[in-house]
Parts: structure tokens; C-alpha cells; sequence
């Protein structure tokens, strides 16, 4: 039977306890949410939604073709002068996904011969990356800059580091000065994804390489998603702009997909220019993030020390970890919940957001709940 092998992977998964299902959610939830990835509360806001809508009213409701034929609109180009502009590069590429500009990024500058030196704490996007790319991966271990010395000591020839800023699991930052250094003493490039970061981190929100020093270096190359703390959709690549020209002619996910929708952008672009006017946003969300881990530790939960927006508590296992969820969603707050494979360390978490729009009062019930309801 076609497919018949799909039936024991499905009995698999439900025995390990790791089916996954879609939960539609109207537009006016209930829930209190700290399960989204919206760090500056922008997703909703009517600034960012009427700046969707005017672009949709302008350029109507797609983009019509990939960008290098009728898919880049004026305000495509808008978009990434002033996403380069506002995180210290020279030149910035907008794909239609994180996703897909990591896929790029990585691809592109990791050809045949090269050398790939991978976080072993990588995003999913970044993994498959390494996967596509023609060159040689090493998977080295987590925040580890001797690691990387050592990886980049065995091969001659062009070779990029690929890393988080911020590890999408536990929240930590990585060691960029330090992976920076590494690379600059063997000539690699560093590509890192700064999807946790850019809004968060940073000065007003510049991201994560702004806040290490490394915005417009000639050897660092920066995704990031336009979704998370831009409440909108997309990606975007940030570096020099020979690397950019490089990604416009090599890049299969820019070449061959459609270009991001003119909504997205419109709505992208507003949040910026929101974010440009109300940078103490950032700093609010780094603020909710401390005090959700100062709370949840002190009633004697396992959560780990955040270093931008996102604060993992762990569970006993992987079928605790979505009861203890369901059980919070039916208390009224919505959380993340990671099971393996989506973490590498196997141990399964509640994740949770912190958004720079949460009051106090918010704060003090999510914290409650969580622990009313633990394992």
C-alpha cells in the first residue's frame, strides 16, 4: 500500500508520546499568551495593521512573482534600506521567510570545498542549511569558541561559522565576540541568525552583533526573521553588500520563490519605524523576561536564566511536558511546549516569551498558573 509506512512512524510518535496537532485560535483568544513569538506586543498593533492593509490597497494582495522578474516592488527595496540602515549593515535581502533566508545564507557562501562549522544548538533552518550547502559540515559543541578554533585549525580554504545569536530552546546568547575572533584568526566568515534577537537585544532593539560590535563588519553576515519581534512575516539577510550581490545570483530560495507578500512588508515596515520611535520596547521585553525567571525560580521551578526574551522550564518528560501545557491552557494561558526532536539535549521544556506589552498583573498570573499546575 502506497504510504503504508506512514502508519508506524504515526504509532511511533504516539507511543514516545510526540504527536503533534494544529490548534487553530480565533482572532480575539482568550488566553493570556506567552507561547507566541510577538517580544514587542507589535502583531496587533494598529499601527503595524493599517500598515499591511495600505500596502495591500497599493501593490495588492501578492507579490506576483519571484523577485527577480515582477517581485520586488518599490517597497520591497524601502524595506531593506532602512532594515540595513537600522541594524548597521551595508546592504540587506528580504525573502519570504526566515526560513528561507537562512537557507540561502548558508548555502550560498558554503560551496563546494569549503568548510561548515555548525552550533550543535542550531535552529532547524540553520541545520537544513548545512545540509543543502556543497561544502563540508562539522558540527561542533554548544557556545564552544575553542571548539570552533579547533574545527577551522583542520581545513585549508574558504570556511563560514554558522551560529544562533540566541538559541531558540533555553534563550542563551552565544559568544559572538569570542566566535568572531576565532573566525577573523583563520579567515572564516561568521553567519549568524539573529531571529531572537533583532528587537530585543541590542541598542533600541539593533540586535544581537549590533550589541557585540560586529554591525557592518566585512566578515559577519546577519539573518533574521521579520515575524518575531517585527510582528510580521518574512527574512532578511544583512551583511556587505558583495555578499548580498553574491545571494541575489546564487541564492536558489531567492531566486525561485515568490517574493514576500506586500502586506508583510508594509506591516514589517511600520514596526521598524515604530521600534525607531519607541526603542525602550527592547528593554521592556528583556525586563518581563528577568522578572518571569526571578518568579518562577523563586516558587522552586527549574527555569533557565534568560538572555534575551525567551524563558524555558523544564518538565520530567515529554508526555508531562503537554499535559502540564494543556493543563495552563485550560487555565487560560497559552505556553510553548518543546519535545524531542525539537530539542538536542532530549529534556522537554515549557517555553515561554516574554512580550514587552505584559503588565505586571499578567505577569503574576502566568507565573501562578504555571506553577499551580506543574507536574
Amino acid at each position: 500500500m502506497a504510504f503504508g509506512w506512514i502508519d508506524g512512524q504515526a504509532e511511533a510518535r504516539r507511543r514516545a508520546g510526540l504527536v503533534r496537532t494544529l490548534r487553530p485560535r480565533p482572532a480575539d483568544s482568550p488566553l493570556l499568551d506567552l507561547a507566541s513569538n510577538d517580544y514587542l506586543g507589535l502583531a496587533h498593533h494598529p499601527e503595524i495593521a493599517e500598515g499591511a492593509a495600505r500596502a495591500a490597497r497599493t501593490w495588492g494582495g501578492g507579490a506576483t512573482g519571484s523577485r527577480l522578474v515582477t517581485g520586488t516592488t518599490e517597497l520591497h527595496t524601502e524595506l531593506e534600506r532602512e532594515l540595513a540602515d537600522f541594524c548597521g549593515a551595508e546592504a540587506a535581502l528580504v525573502f519570504s521567510s526566515g526560513y528561507a533566508a537562512n537557507l540561502a545564507a548558508v548555502t550560498a557562501l558554503g560551496p563546494h570545498g569549503s568548510l561548515v562549522v555548525s552550533d550543535a544548538g542550531n535552529h532547524a533552518s540553520l541545520i537544513d542549511g548545512c545540509r543543502l550547502a556543497r561544502g563540508t559540515t562539522q558540527v561542533v559543541g554548544h557556545a564552544d569558541p575553542e571548539a570552533v578554533r579547533k574545527a577551522l585549525g583542520t581545513h585549508e580554504g574558504a570556511a563560514i561559522v554558522v551560529s544562533d545569536t540566541v538559541f531558540s530552546v533555553d534563550g542563551d546568547a552565544a559568544p559572538l565576540a569570542a566566535l568572531a575572533a576565532v573566525c577573523r584568526e583563520h579567515g572564516a566568515g561568521l553567519v549568524v541568525d539573529d531571529a531572537h534577537g533583532l528587537g530585543v537585544l541590542g541598542d533600541g532593539g539593533r540586535g544581537a552583533p549590533h550589541a557585540a560590535g560586529l554591525a557592518g563588519a566585512g566578515d559577519v553576515v546577519v539573518t533574521a526573521t521579520l515575524s518575531k519581534s517585527l510582528g510580521s512575516q518574512g527574512g532578511v539577510v544583512l551583511g556587505p553588500a558583495r555578499v548580498i550581490d553574491h545571494l541575489v545570483n546564487a541564492a536558489r530560495t531567492f531566486i525561485f520563490d515568490t517574493g514576500l507578500a506586500p502586506a508583510a512588508v508594509g506591516a514589517a515596515l511600520a514596526a521598524l519605524r515604530l521600534l525607531r520611535r519607541e526603542p525602550e520596547r527592547a528593554a521592556r521585553a528583556r525586563q518581563v523576561a528577568a522578572e518571569l525567571h526571578a518568579r518562577l525560580t523563586a516558587a522552586g521551578l527549574e527555569a533557565v536564566r534568560p538572555d534575551a526574551a525567551v524563558v524555558s522550564v523544564r518538565a520530567p518528560s515529554p508526555e508531562q511536558a503537554v499535559r502540564w501545557a494543556a493543563d495552563c491552557r485550560t487555565a487560560g494561558l497559552a505556553v510553548g511546549c518543546f519535545r524531542p526532536p525539537s530539542v538536542p539535549d532530549g529534556i522537554s521544556r515549557l517555553r515561554l516569551t516574554a512580550r514587552a506589552d505584559l503588565s505586571g498583573a499578567e505577569i503574576e498570573r502566568a507565573v501562578r498558573v504555571i506553577g499551580e499546575t506543574r507536574p
